[in-house]
This record gives structure tokens, sequence and C-alpha cells, in this order.
């Protein structure tokens, strides 16, 4: 894991070298281990390091071929990296034992094709110096970030905003448009950030950088399935073959490393995996808590009896969370609702000696473990409702919420406000945090609408005709999680808040060939009518029921509780700084504060929490009355 920087078409700065070792000082903590930078006459990469495989100098980055036309900045790891090497050993003399050196080999031999061939998590920089093109390019599911802005015909990238932002001489502000999806979603989506004109690598992408053109080219797509048309055989035995491969992959590492175990399905499935494919005991965190409402011990400590682990438990309370809470918005590139849970449990990891940690991010999105996958399917037996003319639905949505003021009853009103009830329409108010008629009375801003990311998103992939129009409804949805919420807040936190503290997090679900694999499958193996249901029946007798039939409860923290007392004041001065945008109507805002401190049934805490967040990160990255 590391941190990339640098700049194509420099010549239109001055003292790009400087510059670029300014960036590399601003992302040192995704990469302490060592730093360096390159430089000729059109591309300057910078580097940080944080070794992981082949902890040898000669692995050290920019990596340069030994032809010397070839430069690399990477960030990340190619899991299958073995297997390529021993393909690509008959052409190319390797000199180190690194991953690193495995892209520079691919590249002699496939070209930028090189990259159907990678199995991991990536993203990097490649100047090839014969032809003049540099490559920016990003593992399938954008799980490595990889920024950048164009710029006076320069181009600045690296794997984090405020490094690009640091080396912009212009100011960078928020986009109204990008705000209201901020509201709305508690994130900004991919390929747009908070900042205006830094855009994201797409995920699954390259950017080919030239004196020609700048382009992006999709390389892999989440329908790019032949499967789909085979007759299903054996799906438990394949599915748990698939997650013993991905795990296996996952644990190749020259440094110590282990398993977050919540205690939970996802977490206690990864340990099982981990501990048969593995000849040591696997290593174990787990976060308890004083509120014995949030504490998970019992589960943990079951899970790590059952596989003998060496187990750790962090215990974290109000006091850690109070004195340390300005620490995560410091790291904090990109404002989200989730996150500081993960710096948090990351810090302790990396203060037990700890580089790398193996996550259960994105078996909820595959296997249906949210509540959204019944919702929709309850939906889809509701289309009798649009047998009403809209005035009529009108009418039954604010009877709902004159009935019980809530998020939920709000969300059906718009859902039934809708013009259509099809997936891409009513998918995105499901992860909404503020409908629409709520934000119209926190910000002024015209012309809020349903056509956002999620749904032009959806509409453009599942939509009648649509590439993946013909997969069953369980993966219509898992796609539209993976591609909204799941790389836009959590592996995005994920990544940001783990290298905050210099940790390296692999998440095995994520593996492509799992997650094509699944996709494929007919909904009625993966209907949740218990837990999970295709990941627990393809993983029989690994965990114990106890386990299975538990309240799920996902890895957080009990902010509700906190934001009321020990962080309350912290709340407060964050959300007074809202007022740098002047969209924001701060009445509302403080009048939602004071309903919720109240606890009034017509305010959630993730939608204060959301502001708390927004409000913080301004204050640091812009001037405010609060600075």
């Amino acid at each position: 894991m590391c941190g990339i920087n640098g700049v194509y078409n420099h010549q239109s700065l001055t003292d790009v070298e400087n510059k670029v070792k300014q960036m590399n000082s601003l992302t040192k903590h995704r990469g302490p281990d060592f730093t360096d930078i390159y430089l000729d006459s059109t591309v300057c990469l910078g580097h940080n390091r944080l070794a992981i495989i082949d902890l040898d100098s000669k692995s050290n980055q920019p990596f340069i071929s030994n032809d010397e036309n070839l430069v690399l900045a990477y960030n990340g790891e190619i899991y299958n990296f073995l297997d390529l090497k021993k393909q690509l050993s008959k052409s190319y003399k390797f000199k180190t034992e690194s991953d690193t050196e495995i892209i520079i080999a691919a590249y002699h031999t496939w070209g930028i094709e090189m990259v159907y061939k990678f199995n991991g998590m990536f993203s990097f920089a490649l100047w090839d110096k014969t032809k003049e093109e540099l490559f920016l390019c990003r593992d399938r599911f954008g799980i490595k970030p990889l920024y950048y802005l164009e710029i006076n015909q320069s181009i600045i990238f690296s794997s984090s905003l405020k490094a690009v932002k640091s080396l912009c001489a212009q100011d960078l502000n928020v986009k109204e448009e990008d705000l209201l999806d901020f509201v709305q979603y508690g994130t900004v989506h991919q390929p747009n950030t908070i900042l205006e004109r830094v855009k994201s690598v797409p995920r699954a992408s390259f950017l080919k950088i030239s004196n020609q053109e700048t382009k992006i080219f999709e390389y892999w797509n989440l329908f790019e399935n032949t499967i789909l048309s085979k007759p299903v055989k054996e799906p438990l035995k394949n599915v748990e073959k698939l997650i013993l491969e991905s795990v296996e992959k996952r644990l190749i590492s020259d440094v110590p490393y282990g398993v977050f175990l919540s205690g939970g399905i996802d977490s206690s499935i990864l340990v099982a995996a981990a501990s048969k494919v593995s000849t040591q005991n696997i290593n174990t965190f787990s976060v308890v808590f004083k509120e014995k409402g949030f504490d998970e011990r019992k589960f943990s400590r079951m899970m790590a009896s059952k596989y003998k682990t060496n187990h750790f438990e962090l215990e974290l309370n109000p006091e850690d969370i109070l004195h340390q809470i300005e620490e995560p918005f410091k790291f904090m590139d990109h404002p989200s609702v989730d996150g500081i849970n993960t710096f948090f449990i990351s810090k302790q990891v990396h203060e037990k000696g700890f580089k790398m940690a193996l996550s259960g991010a994105g078996s909820d999105e595959l296997f249906a473990g949210y509540p959204v996958f019944k919702q929709v399917f309850e939906l889809e037996n509701k289309k009798w409702l649009y047998s009403f003319p809209p005035q009529l639905r009108n009418l039954f949505g604010k009877l709902l919420i004159k009935q019980k003021q809530s998020l939920k009853s709000e969300k059906m009103a718009e859902i039934l406000n809708l013009k259509l009830l099809q997936l891409p329409y009513f998918y995105p108010i499901f992860r909404k945090i503020f409908t629409n008629d709520a934000i119209s009375k926190l910000i002024d801003i015209k012309n809020i609408s349903y056509e956002n990311y999620p749904f032009n998103w959806g509409f453009s992939e599942i939509g009648s005709t649509k590439r993946g129009s013909s997969y069953p409804l369980i993966s219509k949805i898992s796609a539209l999680e993976i591609e909204t919420y799941l790389q836009n807040v959590l592996l995005r936190d994920s990544d940001q808040m783990g290298m905050a503290n210099s940790l390296e997090i692999r998440v095995p679900f994520l593996d492509h060939n799992l997650v094509e694999y699944v996709l494929s499958l007919p909904d009625e193996l993966k209907y949740p009518t218990s837990p999970k249901k295709l990941l627990i029946d393809s993983t029989n007798g690994w965990i114990p029921d106890e386990i299975i039939h538990r309240k799920k409860m996902g890895f957080v923290l009990p902010w509700e509780n906190w934001m009321k007392n020990e962080l309350r004041y912290f709340c407060e001065e964050s959300i007074l700084n809202l007022d740098y945008y002047s969209a924001f109507n701060m009445v509302r805002v403080n009048s939602l504060w004071k309903d919720f401190i109240s606890g009034k049934s017509n305010v959630n805490w993730i939608q204060v929490w959301s502001l708390v967040v927004l409000g913080k990160w301004t204050s640091i990255n812009f001037s405010t009355k609060n600075n």
C-alpha cells in the first residue's frame, strides 16, 4: 500500500520537483517506509511506500524498468502476481520479488491490456517514455483511489484529494450539484469529487494521456459475464471454493497481518476461511465497548475460540473518541458519513504492530445482507399502487408521514410520487439520507430531482435493453449497491482511514471472480429468507448457528448516544461551519439539531452526523468563521 503523486506536462509549473515532494509529504501516512520522486522533461512522479510484499529496497518506487523506458508509481496489491510471474519469466528478467515489477514486466509483454489479467486492488501511474504516454489506472472496484485535475494543459494526479488541491494555484470550491449529492447521500459519487474540476479515475478504467488525447477506457464491468447463459451446477461448492481461493490470495504478505472480527457473519466467515487455508494461527481484532448494547465480544470470542486465533480485544470508550475526534478529520480527504470507526480501529491495530488486515466489506452487497433487498421485492409486488392517479398517490404519501413522521415514511412518500415504479427510479431513494422534500427546506437549490448519479447509472446499466437488464433482480440490486454505496462510501472510507494509520485493508469478498459468479446466480439461491442465505449455505458448518441468527449490528460505534452527550459541543461547533455555504438555510439546520437533541422522531441521527462531518471537513479545508 502506498501513495502516488505526480504531474504530467509540468512545464507550466515552477519548481515542480519540490511541489511533488510537498505532495509526498502530505501523503506520508500512506507510505512511511520510503519516499522518492522521478523527474524528466514531461513527467514528475512521486511515491510513498508502505512495504507489504518484498521489503527489499530494490522494490522502492518510482520503479524504473531494466531498459529505463518505463517508470511506475503504484499503490496496491496484485494478488495473482506469482502466477503471472511464471508466465512472464520466459521473456523478462526479474530483479525483485515484488508485485510492483510484475506491472512493468506485464506491460512489456501485453501492453496496457495487461489490466485484464490482474486480480487485485490497485491504482498506478505508468509512464512510457518511448511512446510518450502516461496511464492512470484503477482496479475493478475502485478500492484504491486515484484523483486527477486537468489545469493549464497539465494533469495533476494523486492518491489524495488534499495533495491535488495543494498543487493547484487556483481556488477549488464545492459545486452546487456536488453539495446536493453529499446532502442526499453523505458522499459525492465518482467520477466527481467534493472539489470542483477534480475527478476520480473511474473504477475498472484507465486514463490514457498523451500529446494527442486524454481519454478514459473501461476495461471491465459488473455485467461482462458469459456465465449467465450456462446452467448452474454445484453453486454452493463453487461459492465456497471461490471464497477460499480469494482469502488465500489475500494472505500473501511479508509483514504481520490479521482479520477484523466483529462477531458477525461476514467477519466470522473470513476468520474461518483464513484458518482453513493458512498453516499458521490467524490474528483477529475485535472492537469492544463498555456500552452493553453495542458490545459484541461474546460472539467474537466464540469464533476466536473455535479457530484458536491470536485474539486482540480493542476497547473503545467515549473518552477515547472525545479526546481524539479531531484526528480522523485531518486525514479525511473526502467528507463521508462513514469511516470514523475504521480510523480508530485501524489506529489500534497499527499500534499492535500490524500493517495489513482483512475486512468483510462487500459481503452485504454481494449476498443480500441489507434490508434494501427485501424492500425492493416488496415494492416490486406493489406495482398496483401505480394504477392510482398521481394526485391520489401524493395524498397517500402525505397520510403516511402524518401517521408517523420518520425518514422511512418520507422515503415511501417520495417513491409514491415517482412517475415510474422501476428499480433505477426507486432504488436511489432507499440510500438517501435526506429526501428531496427535506432538502428543499435545508438548502436553497433549485431543480432538486431524482436524476442523480445512482439513477443515471442504474438507468444506463440495468434499464430495459441495457447490458445488465437480463440479470436476476437481486443481482441488479447488488450491482447498484456495489456501484453506489460500497464504492463511494465504504471502500473510500476504508482506504482513507486505514491508510491514515499506515494499515492496508484487503477485501476478499470483492474478488472479481467471486463477484462475477455470484451475480450470475438466480434469485432463489440468494433471496434472504434467512441471513445471507447463499453465503451461509455455501459455508455450511463454518460458523455457529448462534452467530448466524444473531441480530445484525454492523461494525459501528454508538454515535447517537455520544452525539447527544460527550460529543455534543463538537457537533454543535461543526454544524455552525455550514454557514460557509450560501445554499444552507442555517435557521433550518439549527432547528434540525435542536429536534435531534430533544429526541423528536422527524430526525435521524445519520442526517445530523452527515451535517457534522461536512461542517468539520469544511472548517479544515476552507476558511470559515469558526476557523
